[in-house]
Order: C-alpha cells, then structure tokens, then sequence
C-alpha cells in the first residue's frame, strides 16, 4: 500500500470530521493508506479507534460518460447484503454534493481474506484450487439466480438487448479513448453487429468483471468471502460474466494479465473451459450454451475498450496507478488479436 495522501482530495482531518457525523461510534482517524492495486476507482483502508474501514472513490479529473460509478457499486452491494452473494458491508455512501472531497465514495468495513492475482493458483494445492474455482462457479450461478425484485434492482438495468446496448456503449467508450480505432478493434466491432444473437429473454444481475482478483477468498478456507468491485454491475446476459472469466482460460499465464494458457490445468487441479461452462449450466439448470463464440469475441472486445480508457486517463494524468494503466493499455492490440483469432478460428 502507498502513502495515503496522494489523490485523497480531502485533508485527513475533514474525512474524520466527515466520518464521525456519518457513522455511528467511529471514534478518531487514526491512519490512512492506500491500496496500490486497481485501476478504476481509488481505494484506501481507513483504520479508526472502532475498527478498520475501506473507503473505495472516484479518481479526479474529467471522467468519461458512466464510468467510475461508486454510487452503483454502493447501491447493488447493500442490495445485496441478506442475499446468497456474499458481499462487504457497505456503511455510507458520500454523494459529491456532500462529499469533503467533491467527489463521491462510500465506506465498507474492512473484510479480511485472500486475492489471488495469478489464476494458476501458484500458493495453493491441488485440493484447494479445485474448490476455490468450484465455489466462484457456485458464486457466479448464485448471483445470476438473484431475483432482482426481491432485493430491489429491478431498475438496476435497462431489460432485453443487453449485447446490442452493451456494444453500443463500448464501441462509444472505446471511440472517445482513442484517436482513431485499430483495423482489429473496427473488424471486431463489425463482426460482433453482424452476429448479435436473437434476444433470448435471459435477464440477470451481471457483475460486469467477474474475474478471481475480484472476489475475496476466505483467510483460512476455499470459500468465497466476498465479491467486490461492482462497479460495471447492471442488469443483462449471464452469459457476458460467464465468458468474462472465461478469457482467462486463453490468456497467457505471464504478464500483467495473467490467464491460463499454457498451464496444466488437469494437473493443477483446475477445470477446463468446457468443464467450468458445464457446471455453470447445471448449477442454473441450462441446457447447451450456443453462441459462445460470440461471447467469448465480445468479452475480448469489451475488456480491450475497457483499458483503452485506463489507458486515456493515464495520458491524462487521472489513473490511479499510471505505470499499471500504460501496461494495461499495451494490452489492448493483445486482446483484439485474440478475439480476432476466435473469429477467424470458424467463429462463423
């Protein structure tokens, strides 16, 4: 973790003076420091007389249309808090009206566990990597089972043509990134609008960036603590948070965005791709996932037009861990090679 004062945008003394007003028993600031991972929204681990707190905000500068909304990930985590989806408990939530800052962010307490930044599992055994990926898939089925209207997010999304929207928005995003976009990421754009799916009526709660850095690991078990950074959350196709994570299974096991490609899943004791969709499938009771070339083509996309936009707000000067955002941002042409191979591989 860094020093804290840096992109805070409020002096320690206004967020304990804030703090206290806002929540019950806080007692006194004592420390701030910030999180050196993630690249989106600032986060810091408040420590205070009544305990450690995680204050998660938007970064400053101009920011893009939609992006880097606090609000919705507060909003859907408290939605979600009696709910099979283990989540962090989420405390307040500052709007920027009145936040000390300018700038809205919300307080969760602090919930220990584990990251695991390599999807290979390298610090576990071969028993505890098969549960840890079984239970994400458990976790995964589960949220796509929630029904959005008992926990109040029937509002959370717009309903039906969630691909087509969702390719709209990207495409949007990734434009407004960059000065001209690559010949891959314009064939990738044309061959998604020509192979939209029929809408099939399937409606979820999607997380958005399923992937295991996001999800907390139990300190001392394979169990899933908590799901954390919701911030692409809404209302669409379960499939787009299936084939998310399914990427990972074909990007390379080296780098900054490590995947599984090239490891010996089978002797690691992690699934296959086809064996992680299959009980998926059967754990929400689906039949035959058709489409998956598409998905997986529009997973690649939408992560690449994803970090184009870190990597823009780098140039700027606004990412919240520049060095990462520009290495990120190398890995935008990877990422539309790939989805161009799964194209070009019989995709049609």
């Amino acid at each position: 973790m860094q020093d804290a004062a840096e992109n805070l945008g409020m002096s320690l003394a206004a967020l304990d003076g804030y703090l206290s007003t806002v929540l019950d028993d806080f007692g006194t600031l004592q420390e701030v420091t910030k999180f050196g991972t993630g690249q989106s929204n600032p986060t810091y681990l408040l420590t205070a007389d009544s305990g450690k707190y995680v204050l998660r905000s938007k970064p400053p500068g101009k920011l893009l249309p939609s992006a880097h909304a606090v609000e919705r990930e507060f909003r859907v985590m408290h939605a979600l808090r009696h709910s099979a989806v283990p989540v962090p408990d989420v405390l307040h939530l500052a709007e920027a009206e009145t936040s000390p800052s300018k700038r809205a962010f919300f307080i969760m307490r602090y919930l220990p566990g584990r990251i695991f930044w390599d999807p290979a599992l390298p610090e576990s055994n071969r028993e505890e990597r098969t549960a840890i990926y079984d239970a994400m898939n458990t976790t995964l089925a589960a949220l796509h089972d929630v029904d959005v209207v008992a926990v109040g997010l029937s509002d959370y999304g717009k309903p039906g043509n969630y691909f087509a929207r969702q390719l709209e928005r990207w495409s949007s995003q990734y434009r407004a990134s960059v000065t001209a976009p690559s010949a891959e990421m314009a064939e990738i754009m044309a061959w998604l609008a020509r192979h939209m799916p029929a809408d099939d009526g399937q409606v979820s709660l999607v997380h958005g960036d399923w992937r295991l850095d996001n999800i907390m690991i139990a300190p001392n078990r394979p169990a899933v603590a908590g799901v954390l950074d919701w911030e692409l959350s809404t209302l669409g196709h379960p499939m787009a948070d299936l084939a998310y994570q399914c990427m990972q299974w074909r990007l390379p096991n080296q780098g900054d965005m490590r995947g599984l490609a090239g490891v010996d899943r089978a002797a690691l004791g992690l699934p296959s791709e086809a064996d992680y969709v299959r009980a998926y499938a059967e754990r929400r009771g689906l039949g035959a996932v058709s489409d998956w070339p598409f998905y997986l083509v529009f997973a690649f996309f939408r992560l690449a037009a994803i970090l184009a936009g870190v990597a823009a707000r780098a140039a700027a000067g606004n990412a919240s861990n520049p060095v990462m955002a520009r290495k990120y941002g190398a890995a935008v042409p990877v990422l539309a090679a790939m989805a161009v191979d799964v194209i070009r591989d019989g995709a049609d």
